[in-house]
């Protein structure tokens, strides 16, 4: 499958370029496994392949990039990659959230942990629940009231001696774009927020889904996320996600925050990037950027070109939260 040896790279010494490769088989393994249904045959024996490629890369390629575990109680943990801002002292930090179907590494890959480093922000990209490790090894569901899981990931943010816990953001990616709005208004900590395409009514996005309205991110669609929000038939998902829906939330935001959408989303229909926006209505400063056809980044989540989402989230994050942005 992949036309190089990183085993036998490595042994010549030159682990940068191993890393490379091993990189490069966890990003085809990862891709591959997230379109297979669930209960596939070896579709969890690839996952932990992807896994160890991944870390094995991370370790030789010497990545600034860190696993760790963020309690959740009861035993649960969060498995996360923790990415850190350069130089001395307490630097602001972001925690970065999955979508829907999208795991820690996907995070990691977007750049925009590097992004933020960059500008000395750090960066702790999460296996929410419903996600990655979380639903895969843990069996843990995704639920709409992520402000659960997003405090367990300031808590353990406050206990790093090098993050000042004044100046903590939150953004997430696709269906993100339910997670960290609904975050932000319910965890007082967070001091400034984004979201990487505006999922702000995603229960009612799903009745279009029944309707063939949209694209779905998977051919299996259904089966996923029912998986996903551990519903047993259609009514129980359809009850379990009645939540995923920001009306009447955002103007709990009292902070900073930015909305962000391609004009040409055909998963997310760009209206309900408006409507995010305009029920920001008690953030001291709210901005809405559409990417239109003439810079790009137009598809769902930058899908044809993600520096332009990235490098503009990195940037709102740096004002807002004290980084740098030169």
């Amino acid at each position: 499958m992949f036309v190089a040896d990183p085993a036998g790279i490595a042994a010549k010494g030159c682990n940068f370029s191993a890393g490379q490769k091993l990189e490069r088989a966890a990003l085809y393994l990862l891709n591959g496994e997230r379109m297979q249904a669930h209960g596939t045959s070896g579709r969890l024996e690839t996952f932990h392949r992807a896994r160890k490629c991944f870390d094995r890369g991370m370790q030789l390629g010497q990545r600034n990039c860190e696993r760790v575990e963020v309690p959740l109680g009861s035993g649960a943990t969060m498995s996360a990659l923790w990415t850190r801002a350069s130089g001395d002292g307490t630097k602001p930090a972001v925690v970065y959230c999955n979508g829907l179907d999208s795991n820690k590494e996907l995070l990691y890959w977007s750049r925009l942990p590097e992004a933020l480093a960059r500008r000395g922000i750090s960066t702790l990209c999460v296996d929410q629940p419903g996600t990655g490790e979380a639903i895969r090894l843990h069996n843990l569901p995704a639920t709409a009231h992520s402000e659960k899981w997003a405090s367990k990931a300031v808590d353990w943010l406050e206990q790093q001696p090098e993050v000042d816990g004044t100046r903590i953001g939150m953004t997430g990616i696709s269906l993100g774009g339910h997670y960290a709005p609904r975050a932000v208004a319910y965890e007082p900590r967070f001091a400034s927020g984004t979201c990487w395409g505006a999922n702000h009514n995603w229960h009612e996005v799903q009745y279009g889904r029944l309707q063939r309205e949209g694209e779905n991110p998977v051919p299996h669609y259904w089966g996923h996320v029912m998986w996903v929000f551990g519903a047993s038939d259609m009514d129980d998902f359809f009850e379990k996600t009645k939540d995923m829906n920001l009306n009447g939330h955002m103007d709990r935001i009292e902070v900073p925050f930015l909305v962000t959408h391609g004009e040409n989303d055909r998963q997310i229909n760009v209206k309900y990037a408006h409507q995010a926006y305009e029920q920001l209505t008690n953030s001291p400063r709210r901005e809405l950027k559409i990417f239109t056809p003439r810079e790009g980044g137009v598809k769902h989540v930058g899908a044809d070109n993600m520096a332009f989402g990235r490098d503009y989230i990195a940037d709102w994050f740096a004002e807002t939260l004290g980084g740098r942005t030169a």
